[in-house]
């Protein structure tokens, strides 16, 4: 245990010694310490909890529902795991300060569901590798209309007829856009311009200029459904690749138009769906910390890393300092920094 941790417990345990004659003397006396005894036992308590979460460090995967942003989640995450410390507190106010880092690899539609990657601690300096790392997505695109979006969640802006349309003729164009391709981002997107989102822009009603193409990696694509006008797709990429905009360039290729109705993340990087995001339900420090250790099993041995003594040291301090998000300065970069 941390000499800190060692000299906070020591102090609760000894503030709370209860004196006998005292006791023997005057039962409410007696009642008092016992809830004193029982407040510092609850102290003992968080006091283990808040070191344990300061010294989380990895990447781990969690379940971001339809609804929040992946920002606004990882706000929730932060909440869930500081109340659950007992933080913040008088007591720690008085130590020494560390912030508590977190952020995610790679951000997911508002409106979409699935696997978002979480680092904590110094796993925040992995999160790179995961923005550039495959990711697979189910996809359920709808044909015949187009939105300024290129999802249900935007506005019509036109629209066009599919009955025509068949099966073979998607199946037959999805080769188009398979391996190494040219792709025009969404006006809604994660991108910047001086400093600004281009979707916040968008919103205000500011003018926005349509970004150029630039490469992107499709590593396979498959035509799951066909009941028009919905089509699904089962989609494996890599990183800076829109979904929404193969979904409308796939609308546009069959002479009609198309937006994305739902998306969900199957996979990122090594972390599936099924079998490592965390559902809300288990967003604790113990169920972070064995995801943690089970999801390092997971990682390349380049991504590997090993905690210097000054960083152990610095892990185990008991103390925090309110966090604040604010955005990843790089103009494609989702990573949050908390």
């Amino acid at each position: 245990m941390a000499a800190a941790e060692t000299e906070v417990l020591s102090l609760l345990i000894a503030n709370s010694a209860p004196d006998a004659a005292e006791t023997a003397a005057n039962p409410a006396a007696a009642a008092a310490v016992v809830a004193s005894r029982t407040r510092s036992q609850a102290q003992v308590s968080k006091a283990a909890l808040a070191a344990k979460l300061m010294s989380l460090s990895g990447v781990f995967a969690v379940h971001k529902p339809k609804g929040p942003t992946s920002a606004e989640l990882l706000n929730r995450l932060k909440e869930k795991l500081l109340a659950e410390a007992g933080m913040p507190t008088p007591e720690w106010n008085k130590r020494q300060r560390q912030t508590l880092r977190i952020g995610h690899g790679g951000t997911l539609d508002s409106a979409a569901h699935g696997v978002l990657v979480v680092g904590i601690g110094r796993g925040t300096k992995m999160l790179s590798s995961m923005l550039s790392g495959s990711k697979r997505y189910i996809a359920i695109g709808e044909l015949g209309k187009a939105t300024d979006t290129l999802d249900a969640t935007g506005k019509v802006t036109d629209e066009k007829p599919y009955d025509k349309i068949t099966q073979e003729d998607i199946e037959g164009i999805l080769q188009k856009f398979t391996g190494n391709i040219m792709q025009v981002p969404p006006l809604y997107s994660a991108l910047k311009k001086d400093g600004r989102r281009l979707s916040a822009l968008m919103k205000r009603g500011e003018a926005v200029e349509a970004r150029p193409a630039r490469p992107v990696t499709v590593y396979s694509i498959s035509l799951l459904r066909f009941q028009p006008p919905l089509f699904t797709l089962d989609v494996e990429c890599g990183g800076g690749f829109y979904i929404r905009s193969l979904v409308s360039d796939i609308g546009r290729e069959l002479s009609s138009c198309a937006n994305v109705l739902e998306l969900i993340r199957t996979k990122q990087g090594p972390f599936t769906l099924e079998e490592h995001a965390l559902p809300e339900d288990r967003w604790t420090i113990d169920d972070i910390a064995q995801s943690l250790e089970h999801c390092t099993s997971l990682l390349p041995d380049e991504l590997a890393f090993k905690k210097s003594r000054s960083e152990q040291s610095s892990d185990q301090a008991l103390s925090y300092e309110y966090i604040t998000l604010r955005e990843a300065k790089s103009e494609e970069d989702a990573i949050k920094t908390l």
